[in-house]
């Protein structure tokens, strides 16, 4: 098939640029394959007058098959300083920054035990978060220590040791203990349980009782005021929490009176926030923000919009607050649905970007969200295609974001049912409930829940740069057109408008033809559709 031969020719030319570091790290190696974590339980004290850290993390896994070689990931300059099994050391070797363990336990099939790895060090800092990740040191207007993690891209073993793969989630969440200087307080994922304190400190400790992606869980440490609200949500009173500084709290009141909002507009197309145990938090960083699970984190300077502008360039961009909206669509898809590999990471930022188009249709209507889905197509560039390679930690175009809103859209012009079409939104976060997936059971999922054959238009749309473009001529009354610029079988349909009003056609690579009852002066492709149109005068 052509798009096969396209898609090989795409991978061949990248292969090249993989090294084996590269493959450790994406790829579920046998070092990483016969055990499964359970739960994390990490420490942490930050130094913020050296930029250091230091901190244990208490890894619960079960063993799935027979092995001994454990493989840990943490990044240089970040450094191991002892590792303990049942409270005997435990030697490893190194290989850039994969580490293997050497463990002396007999490790039996089905039987759970813990290690626990203890490490220090000054952490990779941030070039341009959240996009270059790391920590990020800065101070606030009154001079005190504002900082944060954002690891998305890099690997959460940038500054901790763990499983760094996107497939692997804790069972039974994660507890994070930060200590902080004590004027100061720490912020991470899922409910507060326990402050603890000396003359100096002041340690936080954090509870997530669900599972949770690894890179999701962060540090923000700053002097922060809290307050809170109960939302009724489907499935109860869901607890939010929002944590600003306390220069900030004026505006922010006000700014995240979109919360619920947003809160109200995603439980009705994508179903129950996925985390009611764990609450929902919105946490002022020193970065734009991120979608750490029941952790987001704002940096948007209390705008509407991304920083104050409208990416879709139509004013309703500017109808939001583009962190809000954007960062806790997220906790639908990255964190309740997670790729199982980066190369898959338009399961979490398609139907993210596609959420925040959701958004305007739950308030503003129809057309509202039609014309900035649209409207965002600007952004797209189509270098490459947006399914990327995988088992070596490599992501897809960041076409990504807008040619996967703009997918999605069009498949809901092709589902022609606005409730089936929501009920597959849903289901889809009922289905893959806290799992960790591939694009092809989402893909399947799609297709069988719409009752079309989706296969030819995924194959095109995710694994090509070619954008259909349906060319046409018009002779009185008829209307003749084909598609071009597409994979072997393509034949979507689409709706023309003539004469004001909509007529579906059935494009394919040949010739065809629709005869109407008058003269056709001029034909338009509804926008909603994500292809270009060209008339062929005659």
């Amino acid at each position: 098939m052509f798009f096969v031969a396209i898609l090989f020719l795409f991978q061949s030319a990248l292969a090249q640029k993989f090294t084996r570091a590269d493959t450790l790290i994406g790829s579920i190696t046998p070092e990483r394959a016969w055990w499964d974590v359970t739960h994390y339980d990490l420490k942490v004290t930050v130094n913020p007058s050296q930029k250091t850290i230091k901190g244990s993390n208490t890894i619960s896994y079960k063993v799935l098959e027979p092995n001994n070689i454990m493989q840990i990931d943490l990044q240089t300059p970040m450094k191991i300083d002892k590792i303990l099994q049942d409270g005997k050391k435990i030697t490893y070797t190194s290989e850039g920054n994969a580490h293997f363990l050497k463990l002396q336990k007999k490790q039996i099939k089905g039987s759970e035990n813990n290690i626990t790895i203890y490490f220090s060090g000054k952490p990779t800092e941030a070039v341009r978060p959240p996009w270059d990740g790391g920590f990020t040191w800065t101070k606030d207007s009154n001079g005190k220590p504002f900082i944060a993690t954002s690891n998305q891209g890099i690997g959460s073993s940038v500054w901790w040791p763990l499983k760094d793969h996107p497939s692997e989630e804790p069972d039974n969440g994660v507890t994070i203990a930060v200590t902080t200087p004590k004027d100061l307080m720490d912020v991470s994922n899922g409910r507060l349980i326990k402050v603890s304190e000396t003359d100096s400190t002041k340690t936080w400790t954090w509870q997530v009782v669900n599972p949770i992606n690894a890179y999701g869980v962060d540090i923000n440490i700053g002097d922060y005021v809290h307050w809170g609200e109960k939302y009724k949500g489907e499935k109860g009173m869901l607890d939010m929490d929002y944590y600003v500084l306390r220069e900030n709290e004026a505006k922010a009141k006000e700014q995240f009176k979109q919360a619920p909002k947003m809160m109200e507009a995603f439980e009705h197309w994508f179903g129950p926030y996925p985390f009611y145990e764990d609450g929902y938090k919105l946490v002022e960083a020193p970065y734009l923000g991120m979608e750490h699970q029941s952790s987001v984190t704002y940096g948007n300077k209390f705008k509407n919009g991304y920083l104050g502008r409208d990416l879709s360039g139509t004013g309703w961009g500017l109808k939001f607050d583009f962190i809000i909206i954007h960062e806790s669509g997220h906790e639908w898809f990255a964190n309740n649905i997670t790729n199982k590999d980066v190369a898959d990471m338009w399961i979490h930022e398609g139907f993210t970007n596609y959420s925040e188009n959701l958004y305007l249709d739950y308030f503003f209507g129809k057309k509202a969200s039609s014309e900035y889905v649209v409207g965002i197509r600007n952004n797209i560039s189509n270098d490459r295609p947006i399914i990327g390679i995988y088992n070596v930690d490599y992501e897809g175009s960041g076409d990504m974001y807008y040619k996967g809103a703009n997918i999605l859209h069009t498949i809901r012009q092709l589902v022609d049912d606005d409730e089936k079409w929501r009920k597959i939104l849903r289901g889809l976060n009922k289905e893959f409930y806290h799992q960790t997936v591939t694009t092809k059971q989402v893909e399947d999922y799609i297709s069988k829940e719409s009752g079309i054959d989706l296969s030819v238009f995924w194959n095109q749309y995710l694994r090509t740069t070619m954008i259909p473009k349906l060319e046409y001529t018009i002779d009185g009354k008829t209307l003749k057109f084909r598609y071009v610029n597409i994979v072997d079988d393509f034949k979507m349909p689409i709706i023309a408008v003539v004469k004001g009003k909509e007529e579906w056609i059935y494009p394919t690579s040949e010739w065809k033809t629709k005869k109407f009852p008058a003269a056709i002066e001029t034909v338009e492709i509804k926008k909603d559709f994500y292809v270009n149109s060209e008339e062929i005068k005659q």
